[in-house]
């Protein structure tokens, strides 16, 4: 392709380029300029042979981050923040390389709908103000106000992604089915909370959506229609599998035999509304609800 042509096309980096962030690649292949931040010298065959050029750079090492503010005119920064703490040094990392760079237009964030915290079943949309329950959540919390000052600063639209559970039958551990396979148990109805999916498929086509059409320093539940509690997801899943329904135990039950992240999932309600990605981002899901996704 000619030099001039290349010019023209989209630019995109990838940051955080795992499951989610190759799918949005082969989405792309062809139509933009893709570049992938990995911090693995292992990692750049595959992420060469889904159509972008590995960037090597480690958000954990300021310095080695030195060059990627001037590489593209969009970011897809899908990296987990630190597995200690409040705060997100990684995004600050990758926000200052950013702000060196200048080139930023538009940055995409794929944050996650536990900063919401605890709403014991309600249901919402993203007016609603954020209340952490967990310093996982909190290093959540951190990085989105740290992009939205990154946006305010340097003109870039900031959209966030607030992002449930993700799920998807060629997806590592992504199906419930392998849970379900080891007899894990499920809490009994009067102790059970509502849950919120997105298949993996069309949460890699929102962040393409939020790429395009995402607004300025805005937030975007990304969930399909399921309206159901922890436990009849893997009841339905159970059924359409052909395995066994997981045995239901109560809160204090599972406490015993379940591990503390396990129960910590079990421990926040919530319903959310999607109206944004449907209407803003203008995003027609391919698999709305889990009893389609899971067959798929």
């Amino acid at each position: 392709m000619p030099a001039a042509a290349m010019t023209r096309q989209p630019s995109l980096l990838v940051v955080g380029c795992g499951d989610v962030g190759l799918r949005v690649l082969r989405l792309l292949r062809g139509r933009w300029r893709l570049l992938a931040l990995t911090s693995s010298p292992e990692r750049q065959a595959t992420l060469r042979a889904a159509g972008a050029v590995p960037v090597l750079g480690n958000l954990d090492d300021a310095a080695s981050l030195a060059r990627i503010g001037s590489l593209a005119d969009r970011v897809l920064h899908l990296a987990p923040p630190p597995s200690h703490g409040r705060t997100d040094t990684r995004t600050a990392h990758l926000l200052q390389a950013l702000a060196r760079g200048g080139r930023v237009q538009r940055l995409v964030y794929g944050s996650t709908t536990g900063v919401y915290g605890d709403a014991q079943g309600a249901k919402f949309d993203e007016t609603r103000a954020v209340a952490p329950g967990t310093d996982r959540a909190w290093r959540r919390v951190d990085a989105e106000a740290r992009l939205r000052a990154f946006g305010l600063a340097t003109g870039a639209a900031v959209t966030l992604l607030r992002i449930p559970g993700i799920y998807a039958g060629d997806r590592p551990g992504g199906h419930p089915r392998e849970r379900l396979a080891r007899g894990t148990p499920a809490l009994r109805a009067e102790d059970d909370v509502y849950t919120n999916h997105i298949h993996a498929d069309d949460l890699a086509r929102a962040c393409v959506a939020a790429l395009w059409r995402g607004g300025r320093q805005r937030v975007v539940n990304v969930c399909d229609d399921t309206d159901l509690r922890m436990g009849d997801y893997f009841d339905l899943a159970a059924d359409l599998c052909g395995l066994p329904r997981p045995p239901r135990l109560s809160r204090a039950e599972a406490a015993a035999v379940l591990s503390p992240m396990q129960l910590s999932f079990m421990g926040e309600s919530r319903r959310l509304l999607n109206r944004r990605l449907k209407q803003e981002l203008r995003l027609r899901l391919r698999h709305p609800t889990v009893a389609t996704g899971l067959l798929a």
